[in-house]
């Protein structure tokens, strides 16, 4: 027999900070820190910042690492991406529904690491040494190298505490390349398999 709560059963108490009583946020990024995700390179277009400038480029490449991205659906084909709400990428996506993912390789740790630091520099220069195409569907940069890469148009967007989860309809769909293993993270660090 299941032991499930009564009608009666009152909610647990919530700390000030809005969580369960009991529950840090230290205890529970700890505890979270023990699933293994894999990491990809979310990108998108962003509409010129000066569109009166004439040097100014047409368009800017946007670029944000995620590990809390996975399928949701197969028919429909869709996937989810998490969002920090606020984030440069959640503001960007709430204006424009097409986005693309590349999924990392091991060997793509580089690419993980400067498109996830904080006080990063423009996202023009992180871009540019990088081997990348154009998604054919969404025009967002999709990573070379990259295990397997999706093209995306938003269908759904829910608040959800502090995040976004951005659910997408898949486009387009390729596995460029089959060499090495998927680029993990696991306990805080980026890990390979094996």
């Amino acid at each position: 027999m299941l032991n499930t709560p009564s009608a009666t059963t009152p909610p647990a108490p919530v700390s000030p900070a809005g969580h369960a009583e009991g529950v840090s946020n230290e205890e529970f990024r700890a505890a979270m820190s023990r699933l293994a995700a894999g990491v990809v390179l979310v990108t998108a277009q962003e509409p010129p910042l000066d569109p009166d400038d004439p040097t100014s480029p047409k368009v800017e490449d946007v670029g944000m690492t995620a590990t809390a991205f996975m399928s949701v659906s197969l028919d429909p084909p869709l996937v989810l991406v998490s969002l920090r709400d606020g984030s440069r990428m959640d503001d960007l996506l709430a204006e424009q529904p097409l986005w693309a993912v590349s999924v990392l390789s091991e060997s793509q740790r580089h690419i993980a690491g400067r498109f996830a630091m904080k006080g990063r520099i423009s996202d023009r220069l992180l871009f540019e040494d990088i081997p990348y195409t154009r998604g054919e569907a969404t025009g967002a940069p999709v990573v070379g190298g990259a295990l397997a890469t999706l093209e995306c148009r938003t269908e759904q967007r829910v608040l959800a505490g502090d995040h976004t989860l951005v659910i997408g309809r898949v486009l387009t769909a390729a596995v460029p390349s089959a060499d090495g293993g998927p680029l993990a993270y696991f306990r805080g660090r980026y890990r390979q398999l094996g």
